[in-house]
């Protein structure tokens, strides 16, 4: 799957066409033609910041929609939203999950964060994960790209659960998108130690291993 956060030159214009969604910090869900989840303001004066998680073999995307700041730990509390409310029931039988993401942003190379949270997860989890990163200024090639051209997408439907909103969103081709509000406080700017980084079980490929990673769960799940 492709991991990513959506800078802001990734918005579409406000003048598309098609039907959009935006998600408000009041817990509201609105369509709109001219709404979107660009990482701006919305309408009611909160924050929509989306991550964006595109299952490349089921063609079905995921967006953790946060309304505070685009941290490591929102970028991996995403991936956990899709593993948990689509991944896990599709690859029931999956030992490992591959992330492919960009070199930079809150999952960047250089995130100790990043890493952290991934060991989190693989540990709660019980799967491996297997992270390789697109090169500087490759993120073209990144097929999660299709999931920031928000104007493409033609119908969106929101229902509220466990007080939380989820969207659902269909395009011509296809792609089918489901996102969800993750109300979560995070912090700016939080530190990994070096003693936190050893405890990460991490093994690095030898080709690029600043790009290609593996981190397994410390203990059997």
């Amino acid at each position: 799957m492709n991991g990513h956060d959506f800078p802001k030159k990734d918005t579409p214009e406000k003048d598309a066409e098609q039907t959009d969604f935006v998600l408000t910090n009041g817990g509201e869900a609105n369509t709109d033609r001219s709404g979107q989840i660009d990482g701006s303001k919305t309408r009611e004066g909160g924050k929509a910041i989306p991550y964006g998680i595109y299952d490349v073999c089921a063609n079905v995307g995921w967006v953790g929609v946060g309304i505070t700041h685009d941290t490591a730990e929102f970028a991996v509390n995403s991936i956990q939203g899709w593993y948990d409310q689509m991944g896990v029931e599709r690859y029931p039988e999956a030992e490992r999950l591959l992330v492919t993401a960009d070199c930079g942003g809150s999952n960047g190379v250089r995130v100790r964060l990043w890493k952290r949270e991934l060991q989190r997860l693989a540990d709660e989890t019980g799967r491996t994960i297997e992270v390789c990163h697109y090169p500087s200024g490759t993120s073209k090639w990144n097929k999660i790209e299709h999931l920031s051209h928000f104007a493409k997408l033609e119908r969106a439907s929101a229902h509220q659960q466990d007080g939380r909103w989820d969207v659902a969103t269909t395009t011509k081709t296809g792609l089918v998108v489901r996102a969800q509000l993750d109300p979560t406080v995070y912090e700016k700017r939080r530190k990994v130690s070096d003693a936190e980084m050893a405890t990460i079980n991490i093994t690095k490929d030898e080709f690029h291993p600043e790009w290609n990673y593996v981190i397994a769960p410390r203990r059997a799940k």
